[in-house]
């Protein structure tokens, strides 16, 4: 991962590269819908960009993984032509048959904890590749950060405060 966030860095994108991380959020875990936002941060659909300290003052996108491997499946199961719906073009087979083993190298299992019901993802056997996989799943996190809504999960926009001049707040005191 230092290699990732040193390529984020020096890129001559590095205003618009952000290095991810997926977060394993399982049953039992507290969900990103409850974690304590802190000031600076930047929240959306179980994703998040955090205020940024240390080593590594890069800023980054953590996401749940289960969650958004879950919303990419579903997309595929969408009727034809239907909102939603992801397709793969062409009727040949074999033109996407390594990505079809991405996407299905890992199985989903029902699990509850704490009162909820979430999919958790596992890998069907070590060893096998699951890139592109992670890869569409980074992707379509992206295109939420970049305000991609499906209809029926846009989350409630929480209201946005009053920007103040530090100038107001001075004749304020006066």
């Amino acid at each position: 991962t230092d290699v990732v966030y040193q390529f984020c860095r020096q890129s001559k994108y590095a205003g618009v590269v952000m290095p991810s991380h997926g977060r394993y959020v399982g049953a039992s875990s507290i969900p990103f819908s409850e974690y304590k936002r802190k000031r600076g941060d930047r929240v959306g659909l179980n994703w998040r960009i955090p205020v940024i300290s240390g080593k590594r003052a890069v800023r980054h996108v953590v996401f749940d993984t289960n969650y958004w491997k879950s919303f990419v499946h579903a997309r595929f199961v969408v009727p034809m032509g239907d909102p939603g719906c992801l397709s793969l073009f062409g009727r040949s087979g074999d033109r996407h048959r390594m990505l079809a083993e991405h996407l299905t190298a890992e199985y989903r299992v029902k699990t509850e904890g704490r009162g909820r019901t979430v999919d958790e993802w596992k890998l069907r056997a070590a060893g096998m590749d699951n890139h592109w996989f992670d890869c569409l799943v980074g992707n379509a996190v992206a295109a939420s950060i970049q305000g991609a809504v499906l209809f029926g999960t846009d989350a409630k926009a929480t209201p946005r405060r009053q920007r103040v001049r530090l100038s107001e707040l001075q004749r304020a005191k006066r």
